[in-house]
């Protein structure tokens, strides 16, 4: 009789037709008998084919079980009397697949654990099963392995591609796939800061040439969309709603994000390039009559991701020559100033007012303008110091470090100039 006939004429607990007992024992010595057919446990089991190879006149074959695993040793002689296609229909759940998969591959009942494989193969798992199909899997060794190809790495070039398309969906510059053109975007910026997380193939995809010319790329993308965005604003014709304002700040948060990422791919120095290129054009929009009184968030978030170019370039992060540092200093120095106060002031009449430079951005930023400062050729600092002294705003930034060094620095430079000259003159005397 093949398989199949077996099992259809034999029942798990017939007596009348049962010719072996399995007999299951836990760690509590509770026992519990089953009345099996020899043919059914041949056919599917070579653990019990051994057994019963070598079996006295007892008929009976004894299992010790575990308090975890006794229930699955019964599931599985159950499952040992169905027809092979409707093993895997009976599975219930995650865990109980596992249990008797470990089972299975302990009792080697082939069918079974090819049954369980490909029902856990094949069914989504949340992350608590992951971990424990996991820890199953390093133990049942290669029989398993199928289970977790959704786990396995993959190669660099695929781990690329992803990446890449990562990218285009994460800068627009693919087509936005309405309606979910904007939660895609979101999705897959958090998925690049996730993969841009320390990990060997990290440096390898971020050095690799396409990779670099799709974030430029995007970079360009970014930048091109939120002056759009930005110059728009002069033309709308109420500028105090939200909606306006808000899709300005969606804009401005991609170029944010872009600041976030870009210095784990080593090239911050392309944003800080780009900001400086728009800068102008920025405060044009933003310092016009019109939005004397709106856009506080706007404004705010402006100071931000100015504070991280500002950063960037005053700690050596960026390598720029002096006549472009002295460029981004002139720029953004005086709005930061004239900011501060009008900030400050409008909390001070609303204490609801939610558009605020709290303590920690004013301390980063003035650290780095006074880094900054300090980095550039002694007469430019004496300008920049200057202007800084003939305003009224001097309490923020305060430059009162950098102009001390300034002026320690100048003496000294006198004084070695004068000890430099009275030693040319010393020379030419004795002569």
């Amino acid at each position: 009789m093949d398989k199949a006939g077996a099992a259809k004429s034999c029942t798990l607990g017939d007596r009348s037709t049962s010719d072996i007992t399995v007999r299951l024992t836990n760690r509590e010595g509770r026992p519990e008998w089953f009345y099996s057919h020899s043919s059914i446990l041949i056919n599917k089991s070579k653990f019990f084919a051994d057994q019963l190879s070598h079996l006295d006149s007892t008929a009976c074959i004894e299992i010790h079980c575990s308090d975890f695993d006794y229930d699955h040793h019964v599931s599985l002689l159950r499952l040992l009397y169905l027809p092979e296609d409707s093993v895997v229909d009976s599975f219930d759940s995650v865990k109980t697949a596992i249990g008797i998969l470990q089972v299975a591959v302990a009792l080697h009942c082939e069918e079974i654990t090819q049954s369980c494989i490909q029902y856990l193969e094949a069914i989504p798992w949340e992350d608590k099963e992951e971990e424990e199909i996991l820890k199953a899997v390093s133990k049942l060794g290669p029989v398993a392995m199928p289970i977790v190809a959704r786990l396995q790495p993959v190669d660099l070039s695929t781990t690329r591609n992803v990446f890449v398309s990562a990218i285009r969906f994460a800068t627009s510059i693919a087509a936005p796939c309405l309606p979910f053109g904007d939660e895609l975007k979101t999705s897959a910026q958090e998925q690049v800061e996730y993969m841009l997380g320390e990990d060997e193939d990290t440096s390898l995809i971020t050095a690799d040439d396409e990779v670099k010319s799709v974030v430029k790329m995007g970079l360009s993308q970014i930048c091109s969309s939120f002056e759009k965005e930005l110059s728009s604003l002069l033309l709308e014709s109420d500028l105090t709603s939200e909606a306006v304002e808000d899709r300005v700040l969606r804009s401005l948060s991609d170029l944010e994000w872009m600041c976030n990422i870009l210095p784990k791919m080593d090239l911050m120095k392309e944003f800080v390039s780009n900001w400086t290129e728009i800068s102008g054009r920025i405060l044009t929009v933003v310092e016009d009559r019109k939005l004397d009184f709106l856009m506080w968030g706007l404004k705010v978030k402006l100071i931000e991701v100015t504070g991280k170019v500002l950063e960037a370039v005053g700690y050596g992060n960026v390598i720029l020559p002096p006549p472009c540092r002295v460029q981004l200093l002139k720029t953004w120095l005086p709005y930061i100033r004239k900011m501060k106060p009008l900030l400050d002031s409008k909390g001070n009449e609303d204490l609801g007012f939610p558009h605020k430079m709290d303590e920690d951005l004013c301390e980063s930023i003035e650290g780095a303008i006074v880094s900054l400062i300090l980095a550039l050729p002694s007469n430019d600092q004496a300008d920049i110091l200057a202007d800084w002294m003939k305003t009224e705003q001097v309490r923020y930034p305060d430059l009162s470090e950098a102009f001390e060094v300034w002026c320690y620095r100048t003496k000294s430079a006198k004084r070695r100039l004068v000890e430099g000259l009275d030693k040319v003159g010393n020379a030419a005397v004795s002569l």
